[in-house]
Order: structure tokens, then C-alpha cells, then sequence
């Protein structure tokens, strides 16, 4: 990794800490970064020639695989009529109707360019609607680096353990309560005493590594918000068009007030999301009072990635993608718990635990043995696996992986364990 570490040391000098979003400078894990020159399908190439199977798929995105032809063929094509117009386009048209009839609570979308921005939006959205100030997340689900997320987030915020992070004023902090992952009484009390705007959460959390909803959590959750006049805001950046065509409320059958999408939405290229009921969406402007605008809203290279990759994203492929996920689950599985570790996974997003038992909240993930992850990821990475350099980050498993591929990674994760 001789070229990586040279480019990581000269990014130092005029990037912070050398990259350009915090978990990837492997800060809870040994060693640095490896630099990425091109990937295609399930396998990366660094700068220095190493052949890397990827299971982070660009934090979600990649569901499909690297360099898919189709997708990069919709880029090309695009790019020749131009790149941003700044106007209203055909494509977000069709895109938005694409959007609506895949996913089951979209009756309106408002494109913007990243997850961060749709949950922003959303909230402040809500807020407009309802004419209420509070929020309440749940521990360890992130949303984005704005300020009324950044309390007690997990991913990177946990990683470097920041409970908040300077900068935030404390009268916007207070205006977030929060409460368990799993656990309705907390809620229940905050929705009793406060006027909350909006419970917002990922539906199967992905950065605090992933973690299983109980059973009728979600839909004793919405119906907890209606009966408080609260909307329900469901982060499906993650995990939209990845448990299903019609992500986490198709799969959990819930439909609540407003979701924001971000990731496959766009096919690999900045796009993002968010939606919901026709009578809260209306409020936005120019039709209603809640301001929300963006440049780069809709931008038609992303839009074609977009559209290109939902086309793709049959039942087919959900029954392909599922069937490999199977595969690797009942591959590595029986290497994990021979460690007295644990695993959690939902479809094609999994999550080793450095603890016994599959952790179901934010305080049970605090107790696994985070040291003990960070020299499993260095021997993982000689193996030429990269896996997610944070204990709360969660594996993004694509369609592109073959069998040969799930050998190879078993073959790894075994090597890898046996030398810890």
C-alpha cells in the first residue's frame, strides 16, 4: 500500500485529517486507508494493484455492482446534451412517477442531492405542517450532518466519540429528545409531555451497525405518532430499493408520513430524496410556506443513473440478490459464533458484532469489544476484504457477487478470525 499511504499523507496537508467524509480515514481500525483507482462488480483495485472485494458498495449505493454498463451507458448518453441546466427536465418528471408507484408512502418526492439534505428538509417540513418544534431520534441512528441530527448519532459521531459535535448551538440541541432503538415506553412519554413535530428513524438502523426492529415495533410506532399527532419520519437512505423495491415499508408493511431515500436512488451519483403524504408534501414551496431549494436538485446526470438503475431492480433481481445474501449468511455465520461473536442481518445488509449476543439498541452496541474489531478489520484488509472501518457501520452486499466470490470472502473471514 505504498501509493495509498503517500497520497493519504499529501491529502493531510490540505484536506482535514486527509479525506473528505471522517470514517474513512480508518481512524477505529488499524492502518490506513487504502486509495481506490476503479472497481468493477464486487471488486475494487487500489492504487497500488491490490484486488479488494468490496462489502461496503459505496456505503449502500453499488446494489447492483460496480461500472454496471447499463448505468454508465445512461451517464454517457446524458452527458452529451449537457451536464445542469438549473431547469425543469423530462427525466425528474418521469423519475418522480417512478418513485411514487415503487415506493408505497410516496404520493408526492422532492429531489435534492444527499441524504443529509432529505432528512433536513423533512424535518423542517414537519415542523412547518405541524407548527411544533421538538424532534425525537432514536440513539444511534444517523441523519446527517446537520445540526438537529448530530445528537447521539451513531457512525462517525460514535466512532470518534463526540455525544454532539461544537458548533451546535445548545437551543437548537434541545429541541431533539431522544430515545431507545426497540423501545416504545420512552417515546410514549416524550409524545405525552412535549409537542413533537416528528419521530424520525432509520427502520433498520445501519449506522450503529445493523440492528433488527422487533416484531410490530414499526407499526406500533406509527400508530403511537398518529394517535399524538406526530408525524412519523422513516430514514430509508440505506435501506430504500435495498429490502425491497419498495424499501423498509414494503418490507415491514408501514406507511408513515414522510421517507427520505438517498443512495441506489441516485445509482452511485450524488441524488437523494424525500416524500410522502400528499397533504404534508403540499406545504413545500412554491405551493406552500416551507422554503426548500437546491441547484443541483434533480440534476440530470444523476437522474439518469437513477432511472437506469430502478429499471433494473426487478423481482428477479431481489429474488438474486437475497439468495447470495442466504449463501454468505450461511457461510460465515458458523465461522462468527464459533468466536462467541454475534451477527445481525436484514436482506443484503449485515453487520459481525464483537459481543456474544446480536445487540437490539444503541447502549448494547456500546459493549462490544471495539479494539478487538479494529485488529479483525487490519486482518480482514490483508485478506483483501474491506469491510466497514467502523464497528457501526453496517455491510452492503451487491448482486454482482458470484459464488466464487462468497468462497473467497468465507475463506477470508476464517483466516481472519483465526489469527485474532
Amino acid at each position: 500500500m505504498n501509493k495509498s499511504k503517500i497520497l493519504f499523507e499529501r491529502a493531510k496537508k490540505r484536506i482535514p485529517g486527509g479525506v473528505n467524509s471522517p470514517v474513512r480515514a480508518f481512524k477505529a481500525v488499524k492502518g490506513d486507508p487504502p486509495f481506490i483507482k476503479e472497481a468493477r462488480g464486487c471488486w475494487m483495485i487500489d492504487e497500488d494493484g491490490n484486488k479488494i472485494l468490496d462489502l461496503i458498495g459505496s456505503w449502500g449505493p453499488m446494489i447492483i455492482g460496480h461500472a454496471h454498463p447499463s448505468i454508465i451507458q445512461a451517464i454517457q448518453e446524458t452527458a452529451q446534451k449537457g451536464t445542469s441546466f438549473g431547469t425543469p427536465t423530462r427525466g425528474e418528471v418521469f423519475f418522480a412517477e417512478e418513485l411514487c408507484s415503487a415506493h408505497p408512502a410516496l404520493d408526492m418526492v422532492r429531489l435534492c442531492s444527499s441524504g443529509t439534505e432529505a432528512t433536513m428538509h423533512a424535518i423542517r417540513l414537519a415542523r412547518g405542517f405541524t407548527q411544533r418544534d421538538h424532534i425525537v431520534k432514536i440513539d444511534g441512528c444517523y441523519h446527517g450532518a446537520h445540526d438537529s441530527m448530530l445528537v447521539k448519532a451513531g457512525s462517525g459521531v460514535a466512532t470518534f466519540a463526540a455525544p454532539g459535535s461544537p458548533g451546535i448551538p445548545a437551543d437548537v440541541a434541545k429541541l431533539t429528545l431522544t430515545a431507545p432503538f426497540n423501545n416504545l415506553e420512552v417515546i410514549q412519554e416524550q409524545l405525552s409531555k412535549y409537542d413533537v413535530a416528528a419521530v424520525i428513524l432509520e427502520a433498520v438502523p445501519g449506522n450503529m451497525g445493523c440492528i433488527i426492529p422487533k416484531e410490530n415495533y414499526l407499526s406500533d410506532l406509527l400508530s403511537l405518532c398518529r394517535s399524538h399527532g406526530t408525524l412519523l419520519i422513516v430514514d430509508e437512505v440505506m435501506t430504500g430499493f435495498r429490502l425491497a423495491r419498495g424499501g423498509a415499508c414494503e418490507y415491514y408493511n408501514i406507511k408513515p408520513d414522510l421517507v427520505c431515500l438517498g443512495k441506489i436512488v441516485g445509482g452511485g451519483l450524488p441524488l437523494a430524496a424525500f416524500g410522502g403524504r400528499e397533504e404534508v408534501m403540499s406545504c413545500l414551496s412554491p405551493k406552500g410556506a416551507v422554503y426548500q431549494a437546491g441547484t443541483l436538485s434533480g440534476n440530470p446526470l444523476a437522474v439518469a443513473a437513477g432511472r437506469a438503475t430502478l429499471e433494473l431492480l426487478t423481482p428477479e433481481f431481489y429474488d438474486r440478490l437475497n439468495a447470495t445474501s442466504e449463501k454468505i449468511d450461511k457461510k460465515i455465520r458458523p465461522l462468527v459464533e464459533a468466536k462467541d461473536l454475534s451477527m445481525n442481518r436484514v436482506g443484503s445488509m449485515f453487520t459481525i458484532f464483537f459481543r456474544a449476543d446480536a445487540p437490539t439498541c444503541f447502549q448494547e452496541v456500546l459493549e462490544c469489544d471495539f479494539e478487538a474489531f479494529g485488529r479483525f478489520h487490519a486482518l480482514a484488509l490483508e485478506e483483501r476484504l474491506y469491510f466497514p472501518p467502523s464497528q457501526y457501520e453496517a455491510v452492503f452486499l451487491s448482486a454482482s457477487i458470484e459464488d466464487s466470490d462468497i468462497e473467497f470472502f468465507a475463506a477470508g473471514i476464517e483466516s481472519a478470525l483465526s489469527q485474532m
